[in-house]
């Protein structure tokens, strides 16, 4: 069976709907996945960069778990990128992580249609992916195809908002679920 490693990086997961679902849900379907939730491990941001390599060492898929914040990774989760995809670690001439596959799983609180060249963002979502294929390719970590859903969003939450976000972090989680399947077909899935 092929390892998997989940890194959240939600700053506040016991306030969130969206990360959160889709996270219970796939510890559900992946009860042998390691999850790593950032903002339980270090409140205080002090990372453990030999446990969280340690991790990652292990692991044949890599799945980042993140709400889209400013158009990138959360602050806990930059700083652990930062911390730990170190020189001699993460790249350069003795680099450990070539070959792993690593999955960008994330969540935007704007909907899908201001993600465009003619919405107000001006970029579609792809555009601002970048970064990731950079990162991956310096890492010669092999990128596969994103999962995303846009629209999950913590503004005007009332119970059926939240029930729709549920639903939506569901159907996330059985795309991500898909996916690693595809990627790991001996996996013998609880869902």
């Amino acid at each position: 069976m092929k390892n998997i490693l989940i890194i959240s990086g939600h700053p506040n997961l016991n306030e969130s709907i969206g990360n959160a679902t889709i996270l219970d849900e796939i510890a559900l379907a992946l009860p042998e996945a390691e999850i790593r939730r950032l903002d339980w491990l270090y409140p205080d941001n002090r990372i453990n960069v030999k446990a969280e390599q340690e991790s990652l060492l292990k692991a044949d898929v890599i799945v980042w778990q993140f709400p889209f914040s400013w158009y990138s990774l959360p602050g806990v989760m930059k700083l652990w990128l930062d911390e730990v995809f170190v020189h001699g670690f993460a790249h350069g001439s003795t680099a450990k992580l070539g070959g792993k596959k690593l999955i960008l799983s994330f969540t935007t609180g704007a909907p899908q249609a201001l993600y465009s060249s003619e919405g107000f963002f001006g970029h579609s979502l792809e555009n601002y992916l970048a970064q990731f294929e950079t990162t991956a390719r310096l890492c010669n970590l092999d990128l596969q195809m994103p999962v995303y859903t846009c629209g999950i969003s913590y503004a005007d939450r009332d119970e059926n908002k939240i029930a729709q976000q549920k639903t939506m972090a569901k159907e996330h989680a059985s795309r991500l679920i898909a996916l690693l399947e595809s990627l790991s077909p001996e996996l013998k899935l609880a869902v």
